[in-house]
């Protein structure tokens, strides 16, 4: 059985030192477990012989990538000012009070993980929720639990 590292050496390995597929590569790694493991950048800087802290940058600019595992679902609340003020701090607190976790965290069973996030760009129709990538505008508190049962 193939070990965590070595799947990323094998993922990593294909770009062929090609440094502009660094984020095609993160996202392969990220795909196959869900988060990127630890030791999994040291690999790729090392087989695209690039810095660890370049990779490590690309890694944490962007939101989609993860360090720790995340839940089978992920569900995100905007909380930028046009979301924030039509009412998106009392969504993200019904997805905490129903899933039982806080922002950030993951649900005991692995089944949802959930993130606030500071815009979605999508401000016409907030408050809004993403769920598995599918936006959902004008998300009230009653909403939350069908949003949630949907996925469950």
């Amino acid at each position: 059985m193939e070990t965590a590292l070595q799947v990323v050496r094998e993922i990593s390995s294909k770009a062929g030192r090609d440094r502009s597929a660094l984020i095609s590569i993160l996202q392969d790694v990220h795909s196959e477990f869900n988060h990127l493991p630890q030791g999994s950048l040291e690999i790729i800087a090392r087989e695209l012989r690039m810095p660890l802290s370049s990779v490590y940058g690309v890694a944490t600019f962007f939101k989609s990538f993860s360090f720790k595992p995340r839940g089978r679902h992920l569900v995100s609340v905007c909380l930028g000012t046009a979301c924030h003020v039509r009412g998106g701090s009392p969504v993200a607190a019904e997805v905490e009070r129903r899933l039982g976790i806080k922002a950030g965290e993951t649900t005991a069973n692995g089944q949802f993980s959930f993130e606030t996030v500071n815009c979605l760009g999508c401000c016409a129709i907030g408050p809004v929720v993403v769920v598995d990538g599918k936006y959902h505008g004008q998300v009230g508190v009653r909403h939350v639990g069908e949003l949630i049962a949907e996925h469950r």
